[in-house]
């Protein structure tokens, strides 16, 4: 038994949609289109095995389309997981999606439009109380632009209370860093590369019990208000690990990566950074 999720409003991709949305009716699948008048923008597929006894779940989670265009020009980060309670959730999501229910509570998964903000404000405000009791605090985040006022005015009073904060912003971005008394605890750079940076990862916390989340979603009002999106965690050790280095490079990278000026502008990295060596982040992780 398949069913698929096809969104029609898919910029640039309406009529391909269109045309595999009916190859799969053709072989029998339940296809649903949508829900209602939220866009969705989530990357989820749900793998439910069972030979009559205890139900087994597959689920895979990622930050970019099912296109396989983009999957060769854009990085975008994708994982696989048998946890269970994610599993659950995956399957409570496709269920959800064929009622237009978005009131849910899932265990695991941050799904907007009800509770991806809210669970990022949450966040951010647990690691300003962290720094308000003089302890490390830590926000890193990357995504493609960053827009919603309520989770910028969070990051500008994290800031304020001390918190540590790293954002890699590929395109728009509303909020200046390094203002004194305002911003002067935030860093953001754009990376424009070889690949279009497509991900998005969220990192909370200072050591290695900080908690990292990877997402559909951007944090624009568009995708916390009003579209189908999910965040969700990463669990297992090795491949959280992984990301957090990615993302560690990344913050390196003084090649492809600008830095945005408290007075908006873009400034090269390279030009303020020549005592160490040069990383390309991106020619990094093609070797």
């Amino acid at each position: 038994e398949v069913t698929a999720v096809v969104e029609l409003s898919a910029r640039f991709d309406e009529e391909n949609n269109m045309r595999y949305a009916k190859i799969l009716q053709d072989c029998g699948c339940t296809v649903i289109y949508g829900m209602g008048n939220y866009k969705v923008h989530s990357k989820i597929l749900s793998v439910l095995l069972s030979d009559g006894g205890e139900a087994k779940y597959i689920t895979h989670l990622g930050t970019g389309n099912y296109n396989e265009t983009t999957a060769k020009q854009y990085t975008d980060l994708n994982v696989i997981t048998a946890n269970r309670e994610i599993g659950e959730d995956a399957a409570a999501f496709f269920r959800n999606l064929a009622v237009c229910n978005t009131e849910y509570e899932y265990k695991k998964l941050w799904v907007a439009p009800k509770y991806l903000k809210s669970a990022l404000i949450e966040e951010i405000e647990a690691q300003t109380v962290l720094a308000k009791r003089g302890k490390p605090a830590r926000i890193v985040a990357k995504m493609n632009s960053l827009t919603d006022k309520d989770l910028m005015e969070k990051l500008i009073e994290a800031s304020k209370n001390g918190v540590k904060i790293s954002l890699i912003v590929r395109g728009i971005c509303c909020l200046l860093p390094q203002i004194q008394g305002e911003t002067e605890n935030i860093e953001i750079i754009s990376i424009v590369g070889r690949f279009l940076e497509h991900s998005r990862a969220y990192r909370f916390g200072d050591g290695e019990d900080c908690k990292l989340y990877l997402s559909s979603a951007d944090w624009m009002t568009r995708n916390t208000e009003h579209r189908v999106e999910i965040a969700f965690p990463v669990l297992d050790e090795t491949i959280k690990r992984e990301i957090l280095k990615m993302l560690d490079v990344m913050l390196l990278d003084n090649v492809k990566a600008r830095k945005i000026l408290p007075n908006g502008g873009y400034e090269k990295i390279g030009e303020t950074s020549k005592k160490g060596k040069s990383v390309n982040s991106q020619e990094i992780f093609l070797t």
